[in-house]
């Protein structure tokens, strides 16, 4: 028997049966939105409570080590007028210390403020996002034991609060393709648009404006930024650039909670646009047939195409499917594959 002439569709043909297939999907399973608020609020509960947990413990080690240090250097000015060899070696690793340890070595400010609210709010996020930048690192035995149940729980909450976010961003996509569909009467135009929308707009919003924020706020060029940005929002975080660092600027209070906010929606929407990405690679798949089993055992070639662009009747038989070139035999058991493709 020949094979059906639409197991031959283009590779863009179903990238939009894809589509289709994955909207289909997001409106069978419509998540609502106290549900999603509520989620929200335990994530920022959570990161409040791991934020509380590490100010408490490492703030008083990271002020004595900070007063330990001023101590330090003021008492080997006062016996060194003249810094040998050795004494120089002591001065550059207390330096390599007290910059481990967030503390500053020039004047008389003793702290860069790493382990205050604000500070130990940001090392939360970066934990449980497994960004882990390396620049700050729980110096107590106690924080450090915390931090190992904070991200056992942390990691597995923040992906379930990302794949809600990146679902419904998915949402608002189709929901705007199919309002343009039914304005225009052109549905393969109106997604093409809100696809590029969501694309242009979260470029925008997550990697190309950020770096002028860190451009006034760092002193970084615009290519320091951006790189900064997209190191950050794919969770290398390799440690060479991080915000709040440079202890000659004062940084306010909104500045690393609004950075903060930028890492949990941009994350969120670069896994919706690998995902999108994904799914239109995997679409131009092999090509399956499927054969409806009659009531007399005989088999009917269908293609996987039409399975997707037509709804079975409610007496119709269900398909069994092999792929094209390969036929069931009469007594194989019916069932249907690809069905969440």
């Amino acid at each position: 028997m020949a094979p059906d002439s639409r197991l031959s569709a283009s590779p863009a043909k179903s990238g939009w049966r894809a589509w289709n297939a994955s909207e289909r999907g997001v409106q069978g399973c419509a998540v609502p939105v106290p549900s999603t608020l509520l989620l929200l609020l335990t994530y920022l509960t959570y990161l409040v409570l791991g934020t509380c947990v590490f100010w408490a413990l490492e703030s008083p080690a990271a002020h004595d080590s900070s007063k330990r240090f001023q101590r330090d250097k003021w008492a080997l000015l006062r016996n060194f007028t003249c810094l040998d060899g050795q004494a120089l070696d002591s001065l550059i690793r207390g330096i390599i210390e007290a910059y481990k340890n967030g503390d500053i070595v020039l004047g008389n400010t003793t702290s860069m403020g790493r382990w205050e609210f604000v500070g130990s709010f940001f090392f939360s996020v970066s934990t449980i996002t497994t960004i882990g930048y390396g620049n700050l690192s729980p110096r107590t035995m106690a924080a450090r034991l915390f931090c190992i149940f904070f991200a056992l729980v942390g990691i597995p909450l923040n992906l379930v609060v990302l794949n809600r976010l990146g679902h419904c961003m998915q949402q608002g996509v189709h929901r705007c393709a199919r309002r343009l569909g039914g304005a225009w009467k052109d549905p393969a135009k109106a997604r093409w648009l809100a696809g590029s929308s969501a694309l242009l707009s979260g470029l925008l919003l997550f990697l190309l404006l950020p770096p002028l924020l860190f451009n006034h706020m760092e002193g970084w060029t615009y290519v320091e930024g951006f790189y900064f940005s997209f190191v950050t929002l794919s969770t290398v975080g390799f440690g060479d650039y991080v915000i709040g660092m440079n202890p000659s600027r004062n940084y306010p209070l909104w500045y690393q909670n609004t950075v903060s906010l930028w890492i949990l929606f941009g994350m969120a929407w670069l896994a919706l646009i690998i995902k999108l990405i994904l799914s239109l690679l995997e679409a131009p798949r092999e090509s399956y047939s499927c054969y409806p089993q009659s009531s007399k055992g005989n088999f009917k070639p269908r293609s996987w195409s039409q399975g997707l662009d037509e709804e079975a009747g409610p007496h119709s038989p269900q398909p069994s499917c092999s792929p094209e070139g390969q036929h069931p035999e009469p007594s194989t058991q019916v069932s249907c594959c690809g069905k969440d493709s």
